[in-house]
């Protein structure tokens, strides 16, 4: 659903030049979006406060006004363009009962009125945005993306026989990054913003009125604070786990043969890396940690069943997405995984490999909410054995002023936390559910 939603009243958008009209009831901060002159503006908010939705009208506003022209909606990846930015514009279409054909094979809309074109384009790779002049473009979650695809779409922005030119951008707050600087702190000359508040999307707390209540139960503190509220956080530069804590997380908790086992392993030749945890209540306790230097997969292998081949219970096992490459010898990490614990007399296991990693900052994300959400519940503890594991939670840093893992400053680092990252994405990441979906919310 869009958060644009239509009623009775035309009104016209703020932009003076648009000659046509929609049916809209716009919130606050959409209204101040579509009013604003300058010819780069964006739309900074929270999650649900409607962002989508606003660049979406405006950039059909866009393509009635620039009548035969060439235009671009984009987002960072192909996955958010299809599963948000391309939803909220078809709804939006249906809804405003605008006629169009849509060449899905060339990501391709032409409005039959205007006969304007509107290209879908991930923004993953910007060299690929080299070629026709533009009269317009959107970006959806302009703060995922980088500043050379922007520049990109800038440069493209040159068509002589648009009637307006223009340059759109939507996104969460992630941090002091070229988005903030761009726009906020220091706006270049010609860009202007609007900052969404928290609780003002009405049609949203109509449908679900604890809204809120639920992320700060799924949130860590900060991110909380840059999520829901949409506040700029300089968090980046410090620790990536700034919620673990030595004294409130580490604990010795015993093993129990008895109930699930969950082993989570993080290929990398050296250190061979994984992690094995249990549940303890609703808490999920990292009992212990495999960490072998110079080793293989089927060394690993044999590691765990030295020490746990007597379990009884379930086993799942869990791990990145690098483990379903194919090794020189024909299978694949994972293959060789499931060969050795069957070969062992374990056959109650099941696996969970997933095709592709999460974002590595998602999945940060949701450790930290884990240790510690904005209530100040405690879901994750580590036991005292697991000496890499705590290392990890401590030192890892953020390289300066970005919001990349520092891999580089000791080898040693990073890899039982991505371990134990990628089994709780598996068990608490995000899930495909109205109101928290695994894609940007409008």
């Amino acid at each position: 659903m869009s958060n644009c939603t239509t009623n009775k009243t035309t009104q016209q958008t703020g932009n003076p030049e648009h000659q046509c009209c929609w049916v809209y009831d716009p919130l606050p901060s959409q209204a101040l979006f579509f009013a604003k002159p300058e010819r780069f503006k964006g739309f900074s908010g929270p999650v649900g406060s409607g962002k989508t939705a606003a660049l979406c009208v405006e950039a059909i506003s866009l393509a009635n006004v620039n009548v035969g022209r060439y235009g671009l909606i984009g987002a960072p990846t192909f996955g958010m363009l299809r599963d948000a930015t391309q939803v909220t514009l078809f709804e939006l279409l249906e809804s405003l009962d605008f006629s169009y054909d849509f060449k899905k094979t060339d990501g391709e809309i032409t409005f039959r009125t205007s006969d304007s074109v509107v290209l879908l384009r991930s923004l993953d790779e910007p060299e690929r945005l080299r070629g026709t002049n533009l009269a317009w473009f959107g970006v959806d979650e302009l703060s995922y993306a980088r500043e050379d695809a922007w520049l990109r779409l800038e440069a493209r922005l040159r068509d002589p026989k648009a009637t307006r030119l223009a340059g759109l951008g939507a996104w969460t707050p992630t941090g002091h990054t070229w988005t903030y600087k761009r726009f906020i702190h220091e706006p270049v000359k010609g860009y202007g913003c609007v900052r969404a508040k928290p609780f003002e999307n009405r049609f949203l707390l109509e449908r679900t009125p604890d809204y809120y209540e639920r992320l700060q139960g799924s949130y860590d503190p900060k991110f909380f604070q840059q999520e829901a509220l949409g506040e700029y956080l300089n968090s980046r530069s410090d620790r990536v786990y700034h919620c673990f804590s030595h004294s409130l997380h580490v604990v010795d908790l015993k093993y129990d043969r008895h109930k699930p086992l969950l082993w989570s392993l993080d290929f990398n030749v050296s250190p061979m890396s994984s992690v094995v945890a249990q549940f303890d209540g609703e808490k999920l306790v990292a009992i212990d940690e495999i960490v072998l230097s110079r080793s293989t997969t089927k060394q690993a292998c044999e590691e765990f069943v030295n020490r746990y081949g007597n379990h009884t219970g379930e086993l799942k096992i869990f791990g990145d997405a690098s483990g379903r490459a194919q090794q020189t010898s024909g299978r694949s990490d994972y293959d060789e995984v499931k060969a050795q614990l069957h070969c062992a007399g374990l056959h109650k296991f099941t696996t969970h490999f997933p095709v592709s990693n999460p974002p590595v900052i998602k999945r940060v994300q949701q450790v930290n909410a884990l240790l510690v959400n904005a209530y100040g519940e405690v879901r994750l503890e580590v036991n005292s054995r697991c000496k890499e594991l705590i290392k990890d939670l401590e030192e890892v840093m953020f390289q300066p002023d970005s919001g990349v893992v520092d891999k580089l400053h000791d080898p040693k680092r990073t890899h039982t936390s991505d371990a134990l990252g990628y089994m709780i994405w598996h068990l608490f990441g995000e899930k495909k559910k109205a109101g928290e979906v695994n894609k940007p919310l409008l």
